[in-house]
């Protein structure tokens, strides 16, 4: 089997560390959702060796993580979890940050309740929610390029596509978390940072 690669992952790597080396410390734990081919995980890891980062994805996923992880050999990233947000319970019950790229805009609405439910519920009061991806501002795309993206993605699964940074906040205010940067990122994304500040909390 044939390493998975993303070019996506390559191109925005970077970027995302020098907002993840803002808000992530010593001893922190990361759960990534949607690790994906597991590139993400990998740099991240080497680069901030200082953290504990949790890989998870639909099993279908794991051997390409696995991957990665053997061909790294870092002993700050764990193999990945089985996690479907949609399940009631996670395998994981608390953690000190969450770590998510290009997953919402593949989820259809019900699904993305279902995440930001979820990482609301296992962030403690402190935590972090860094989201990747490309988001529409007022209803509409911020390129014409995420216009053709958000119709390729329709085009193949009508329940998907671009989600508005509006929609987004407020599933996340809901639920204990206040948006504390929307930073610009390649290709006309974002990372979007949320910290939790009330509501539901993790289990201690």
């Amino acid at each position: 089997m044939d390493k998975p690669f993303s070019q996506a992952c390559e191109n925005n790597k970077r970027p995302i560390l020098e907002v993840l080396q803002r808000y992530l410390h010593d001893g922190d734990h990361v759960l990534e959702i949607g690790s994906g081919t597991g590139q993400h995980a990998v740099f991240f890891g080497s680069r901030l060796p200082h953290l504990i980062w949790q890989t998870s994805d639909v099993a279908v996923y794991h051997a390409g993580i696995r991957q990665w992880l053997a061909e790294t050999g870092l002993d700050n990233v764990r193999p990945p979890l089985s996690l479907d947000v949609t399940d009631a319970d996670w395998p994981i019950a608390s953690t000190t940050a969450v770590f998510s790229a290009n997953t919402t805009h593949i989820m259809s609405w019900p699904t993305v309740e279902a995440f930001i439910d979820g990482v609301g519920k296992i962030l403690p009061a402190g935590g972090w929610f860094l989201l990747y991806g490309p988001f529409n501002y007022g209803g509409a795309p911020t390129s014409e390029s995420n216009a053709r993206f958000d119709q390729s993605l329709r085009a193949r699964d009508p329940a998907s596509g671009i989600r508005g940074i509006g929609g987004g906040d407020a599933l996340a205010l809901a639920r204990g978390l206040t948006l504390i940067e929307d930073a610009a990122m390649p290709a006309n994304n974002r990372l979007l940072v949320w910290r939790k500040t009330a509501g539901t909390e993790a289990p201690a």
